[in-house]
This record gives structure tokens, sequence and C-alpha cells, in this order.
């Protein structure tokens, strides 16, 4: 994995998410700076093999469980083992187990601000 400053961005993020919590490749790209990099969070998380980094707790859109480097079951597991209920390729109770930090909590590259009036 290219080490840059989207990446180390993404990782600290996912760091964060709660345990029996998850994002969307989505919400993280936004988080990082960059909402339209869902696609470059999933090669990131598909291509990380940190043990610090808690990727299964990264989904796909709507709650769809997303791939995990060709297992899913085993991602299916994981999140289960969290408390969250997986039923075939959805998370249940998908708005309640959605981490979404509060504005201020979010990284400073995120934070916006209004242009002086």
């Amino acid at each position: 994995m290219p080490d840059t400053a989207f990446s180390a961005r993404v990782l600290s993020i996912v760091r964060r998410i709660p345990v029996g919590r998850v994002a969307t490749y989505g919400d993280v790209a936004h988080m990082a700076g960059r909402p339209r990099a869902a696609r470059a969070v999933g090669n990131i998380m598909r291509t990380c093999h940190r043990h610090d980094v808690p990727c299964h707790r990264v989904v796909a859109a709507g709650g769809l469980v997303g791939g995990y480097g060709g297992n899913e079951g085993l991602k299916r597991s994981l999140l289960r083992a969290e408390g969250l209920t997986v039923a075939g390729r959805r998370i249940r109770q998908w708005t309640a187990v959605r981490w979404q930090p509060s504005p201020s909590r979010r990284p400073a590259a995120t934070q916006r601000t209004r242009p002086p009036v």
C-alpha cells in the first residue's frame, strides 16, 4: 500500500470506528477529505494487513457487508462477534450502528468553515 497522506488519514479514521459500529467506504472517504474517493478507501482496506486497523468495520453503502479480501464470511463473523446482526449480506438496524462522528471530532482536513462575509 502506498504511504500517502490520504492513506494515513483513512487508516487513522478506521482505527477510531468503535466496536459494534460500522462506517461505509464513502463515509470514510468523506471524513478523510475526499468525498468521491470511496473506491480508493476500498483499495486501501483491501491491501491493509495491519492488525491495529479494524478493516471489517468498513462496509458498503446501505449496510451491505461488502468484500473482505475475498472472505466475506469472515467479515460477517467478525461483525457478529462485535454484536451486530448480519442477515445474508446486509447489516440489520443499519441507521443505529452506522458510525458518523460529530463534526467537531472529524479530522481538521474535513472540517468546513464558512467564508468570511
